[in-house]
This record gives C-alpha cells, sequence and structure tokens, in this order.
C-alpha cells in the first residue's frame, strides 16, 4: 500500500496554480466544474492506485468540512 504525499511536493507550485486558473479564464460555472471533474478523473487514472486516491478523499472530505465549520464560526 502506497501513502498520499500531503508535504508539498511540486517544484513550481506558484507556476501551477497560475495555469490552473489560466484554464478556468471564460469558462461558464458549470463549465469550470466540468474541467474540475475531468482533471480529478485524469490525475486519478495516471496514480491509479486506490488506497492512494481513498487517502485523497478522505483529507480532501476533513479539509473541507474543517473550512465549512470555520465559515460556520465566522
Amino acid at each position: 500500500m502506497s501513502d498520499l504525499i500531503l508535504a508539498p511536493n511540486l517544484d513550481y507550485t506558484d507556476d501551477f496554480y497560475a495555469d490552473l486558473l489560466n484554464a478556468h479564464d471564460g469558462l461558464t460555472e458549470s463549465d469550470m466544474h466540468e474541467l474540475n471533474a475531468r482533471l480529478v478523473l485524469i490525475l486519478a487514472n495516471h496514480i491509479g492506485d486506490q488506497d492512494v486516491l481513498s487517502q485523497a478523499l478522505d483529507a480532501a472530505r476533513r479539509a473541507a468540512v474543517v473550512n465549512f465549520r470555520k465559515t460556520l464560526k465566522e
């Protein structure tokens, strides 16, 4: 079983983030959701390890819940 890498692991994080934002330029909200879904599926296929993908889903869900609870407190 492989472990999900949560520590920073990109050489050029700012460049990737800029590319990600640019990929959304000019898209409708619906198109942005479709792009994100396709990107997730493409990356999941590349990873190809169900255990790692499950860890990633769990980590993303936990982060989403924490952020949601923070907004409720504000």
